[in-house]
């Protein structure tokens, strides 16, 4: 779903990140029934993410460390990063056919689901003073200031709490080489003076933290 191996962004250059936000605007504006509060439909969205579960698990739990796992993401991102890949402003051989007959509901639904299941427990850091290296670099970025405390996400803006390593190596390093922006560029500013350890230390200390328990339900499906 969110997210492929072989991810890529077309046209990158000087003024790609220019056009991608001029892009972005207008996914603000297909996007505006989640900013203003609307939810979709969980069960239908269970439905739905049948078609996912192959890569990205029955519950939104990946177990194939490049792909994400997208339990617990806020809706609002899920619903963007499918509306991106349906527009091909992301770009990946594996979720191309997946998106294709998407509709807008079917993304609402989708998002629905995937954001009020529990993330899976995650493994404790494989390298603990690189896990170290990577808590001060998240301190220093104030990487909290968007992606929330405890990097559970928000909004527009992902859960990095618990993602796999493999993927979020993959996805900082594609903002560093421009391959990869984000609606307002920030994450490619940031990205920039990281060096490859730096970014395998921010991913290793993000994959070992605990990612909560996911939205609670909506009262009422929508």
């Amino acid at each position: 779903m969110a997210g492929g191996r072989d991810e890529r962004q077309p046209g990158a250059g000087p003024w790609y990140g220019i056009k991608w936000i001029v892009g972005g605007l207008g996914l603000l504006v297909v996007g505006f029934p989640l900013l203003a509060g609307g939810f979709g439909d969980v069960e239908a969205g269970r439905r739905k993410a049948e078609v996912c579960a192959p890569c990205h698990g029955a519950d939104g739990n990946s177990t194939t460390p490049e792909v994400p796992s997208l339990a617990g993401q806020p809706p609002l991102y899920t619903y963007y990063q499918l509306l991106l890949f349906q527009q091909q402003q992301r770009v990946s051989a594996q979720m191309a056919p997946v998106v294709a007959s998407l509709s807008r509901q079917d993304m609402q639904d989708l998002a629905a689901y995937y954001a009020v299941q529990t993330p899976a427990v995650p493994p404790p850091p494989r390298d603990p003073a690189k896990a170290e290296v990577g808590r001060r670099l998240v301190k220093a970025h104030y990487c909290d200031s968007c992606h929330a405390p405890g990097l559970v996400g928000q909004k527009h803006i992902p859960r990095l709490a618990g993602q796999h390593y493999a993927y979020l190596v993959t996805q900082l390093r594609a903002y560093k080489t421009q391959q990869r922006t984000d609606l307002d560029g920030t994450m490619t500013i940031v990205a920039q003076p990281l060096s490859n350890e730096e970014i395998e230390a921010l991913a290793e200390y993000l994959a070992s933290l605990p990612a909560g328990a996911g939205l609670p339900r909506p009262h009422t499906a929508r």
